[in-house]
This record gives C-alpha cells, sequence and structure tokens, in this order.
C-alpha cells in the first residue's frame, strides 16, 4: 500500500497568483488560506472564487473557514458560506471547547451543493480522535491533523511516527481521506511519505525562507515536489499495513 499509493501534494495559497505558480510547480490540490489571520485563517470569499476560476477544473481547491468556536450555528453559516464559491472541498479546524460533536453533525445536514467537508484536528490542541467515525458518519470525504501554533514547531514533533500511522490507518478505515499538514519542512517530506497518507499539506516550506507569511517561491515548491515523487528513501519504519494487521 505504502509503496504504491499517490500522496496529493496540497499547497496552501494566499492570492490567484500564488495559485497559479503552485499548480504550475505540480501541487495536486489547491487549498485557500490567509496566514495572517491564524492556522486555518480564512481568505475572503472574493479571492477563494478568483482561486477556483485561476486554476484548471481538473485539480482540487480547498478553502478554510477561520480558526472559528466550534459552535454548530457559527460553524455551519461559516461553511456553506465558504461552499458558495465553488470549492471542492470546504476545511473545518476542531479547534478545543464548544461542541464539536454537534457541530460535525450540524455541518453533515448543512446546504453545501458540491463542495464536500474535510475535518481538521489539531495536534497541540488535544485532538479528540473519537471523532473520526462521527465526520464518517456526517459524510466528511476527509480528515487531517495539522498544528495551531506556527510557532516552529512541526506536526512530528507533537506526535510520533507511529501516531501518526495509526491515525491514517483509522481514517481509512472510516473511508475517508487522510490527510497531514502542521509547519513541514522539505526534511519532513521522507518519513511522512513513508507513512503514505493520502495528503500532505504545506505553507511554509514553499515560501522564501520557510516563512509562511512570505510569497511562495517556484524553487521551493518544485523542492516539495520532488521530494514526493522522486525515488523513496529506505527507512525502517513499519509501514501502515503492520499497524493494521
Amino acid at each position: 500500500m505504502g509503496a504504491t499509493r499517490h500522496i496529493r501534494f496540497l499547497a496552501s495559497v494566499r492570492s490567484e497568483d500564488e495559485a497559479r505558480l503552485a499548480a504550475a510547480e505540480g501541487a495536486d490540490l489547491i487549498d485557500c488560506k490567509e496566514p495572517a489571520a491564524g492556522a486555518l485563517g480564512a481568505l475572503d470569499a472574493a479571492t477563494v472564487s478568483a482561486v477556483r476560476r485561476a486554476v484548471a477544473s481538473s485539480i482540487p481547491v480547498s478553502a478554510t473557514i477561520g480558526d472559528l468556536p466550534c459552535e454548530p450555528g457559527i460553524i455551519t453559516a461559516a461553511a456553506e458560506a465558504m461552499a458558495t464559491t465553488g470549492v471542492d472541498f470546504v476545511k473545518v479546524g476542531v479547534f478545543p471547547g464548544g461542541h464539536a460533536r454537534e457541530a460535525i453533525e450540524a455541518l453533515g445536514r448543512a446546504e453545501l451543493g458540491t463542495s464536500r467537508l474535510v475535518a481538521v484536528l489539531l495536534a497541540d490542541r488535544q485532538p479528540d480522535f473519537t471523532l473520526v467515525p462521527i465526520a464518517a458518519a456526517a459524510g466528511f470525504a476527509g480528515v487531517m491533523i495539522d498544528t495551531a501554533a506556527k510557532d516552529g514547531s512541526a506536526l512530528t514533533d507533537l506526535m510520533s511516527l507511529e501516531q501518526l500511522e495509526q491515525f491514517i490507518v483509522s481514517v481509512r478505515a472510516h473511508g475517508m481521506l487522510a490527510g497531514l499538514a502542521g509547519s513541514l519542512r522539505l526534511d519532513h517530506v521522507a518519513p511522512l511519505r513513508a507513512l503514505a497518507p493520502d495528503i500532505l499539506g504545506f505553507r511554509g516550506a514553499l515560501c522564501g525562507g520557510g516563512q509562511r507569511k512570505g510569497a511562495l517561491d517556484a524553487l521551493a515548491i518544485r523542492a516539495v515536489r520532488r521530494g514526493l515523487t522522486g525515488p523513496a528513501r529506505a527507512t525502517l519504519h513499519p509501514g501502515p499495513e503492520a499497524l493494521a494487521s
């Protein structure tokens, strides 16, 4: 499974120009996000709509709705508004506090047109993995794990490779896509690629100087793309099959 699965390269962008650049350099999934507005900061609907029009229809586009409390009314209204932009996926962060289970269930009843939902659990905010089957029952397309505090700590500083594998196996067992993100750098590509997630997401690693609030850099994007598609490095880490058995 790990040797043949295609890993989708998610590139977070904040403008039409960045979207075009990321698509031209091989991103599989364009993710609309405003890094200056928080971990999952939302772009305005007009910009997201423009990004959707700027790239080929064959390239999926996702968009975050912001760092919002898990209150059903708030989060559902934001998701429905973002879905009007025509994005393929609406990403919803599960922040602590509020009523996460009820919010996820409400999202499953939301009017989203053709948009699908992706839940984003936060490794540094006491992620509740019991929400994975709740998201599946609500019809979510996927679940990702990310980080809330963009303070230099990467996902792999907060969760071991074994824990991340277990997350991937669990999400897939419920019929959804499993994604990893969270201040990932180029040196994270090889060990995380070995876990064969469905999606690996990047922002800072694609920017000049590795600064997530900076502009995307073509050379940095190419380096990550090569890391994801070039020959895999040998690893002593067991594949997902070992944990699933």
